[in-house]
């Protein structure tokens, strides 16, 4: 008799037990109320709902129950990694979500953390911008993706969820564009068919970054240049000296005849043709008067190579203006 009742006590002790364990499983994700930075409560909520709305239908997320959660939260605000890691140690969570809402004009920034309780790892970590509240509903689904895939939310872009920030035009840093325009004489050193000098004119294309400069540069140089050109700005005051180089292609015209000679049958036997075009090395020096201003005046010294068969080299002198 005293046998059958000790049985009976523990088999009651066991359902007693059972059924607290299911009553409130272990185990699981907690999703810890948003915390607010100048964002109004209805939105706040608004979009916590949504997010728990989107992580309910995951099959790989068992998420507590907001009641259970706001139970042990009460009044904490928790917006940081340590105090999360002991929220769900209360709630006995496998892992917890935490989030922050901060309004900046109509602006509205998510930023989010999941958080490994046992190994007290955060796992994800990033945030997500809404241009306005009526693209919360996108952004808060994107926030859901991110989190069930633990992935960053730039890598959980799909057609139908892209976020009006992600349309918007990168900003890029600024440049002051200008063009100039220069004349002056070309004095060869070698080849140019010993030509004392010649006229030369240069149009350029460029943008001025800080202390250099790169752009396109035009050339009329008793022939046709293209190069591309840079400089290192040594001042920032109205008179600035600068140093650079510039690579490209020259096509020199040359009149010349082709060398031939007549044999001793006097016959004509033409000379071999010699190559007018090759690419082109210039290194430039110079002073830009009045940078201060949008008008400047540019005068420019270089010495430039052109890589064909008659070896031409000059020393280039022009002056010019900056617009």
């Amino acid at each position: 008799m005293r046998a059958t009742k000790q049985i009976k006590n523990v088999v009651i002790t066991l359902l007693l037990i059972s059924s607290l364990a299911w009553g409130n499983p272990r185990g699981g994700t907690a999703l810890l109320p948003f915390v607010s930075v100048g964002v109004e409560e209805p939105v706040l909520y608004s979009a916590e709902t949504l997010l728990r709305h989107e992580l309910t239908g995951a099959p790989t997320i068992k998420l507590i129950s907001e009641e259970s959660t706001r139970q042990v939260v009460g009044e904490t605000i928790c917006a940081e990694a340590p105090c999360a890691m002991e929220l769900g140690k209360q709630l006995q969570a496998d892992q917890v979500i935490i989030g922050k809402m901060v309004a900046l004009g109509e602006k509205l920034i998510i930023e989010y953390m999941l958080i490994d309780v046992q190994s007290q790892e955060i796992l994800l970590l990033d945030k997500a911008t809404a241009s306005f509240v009526e693209d919360l509903d996108v952004v808060i689904k994107r926030v859901a993706s991110s989190i069930i895939s633990q992935k960053s939310l730039e890598k959980t872009a799909e057609v139908g969820l892209i976020t009006e920030k992600e349309t918007e035009t990168p900003r890029r840093r600024s440049m002051r564009k200008f063009t100039s325009y220069s004349f002056g004489y070309l004095y060869p050193q070698n080849g140019y068919d010993d030509r004392n000098r010649s006229f030369t004119m240069d149009l350029r294309f460029g943008a001025e970054i800080e202390d250099y400069e790169i752009g396109l540069l035009l050339g009329v140089r008793k022939g046709f240049a293209v190069n591309i050109f840079g400089a290192r700005l040594l001042s920032k005051t109205d008179f600035s000296p600068y140093i650079g180089g510039a690579f490209g292609f020259h096509w020199v015209n040359h009149d010349y005849f082709d060398n031939g000679y007549f044999d001793e049958n006097g016959r004509y036997i033409p000379g071999e043709e010699k190559r007018k075009d090759g690419f082109e090395f210039t290194a430039n020096t110079g002073v830009r008067a009045f940078r201060t201003y949008n008008f400047q005046l540019l005068l420019n010294l270089g010495y430039s190579m052109t890589f064909n068969d008659f070896d031409d080299r000059a020393v280039l002198f022009t002056i010019g203006i900056i617009r």
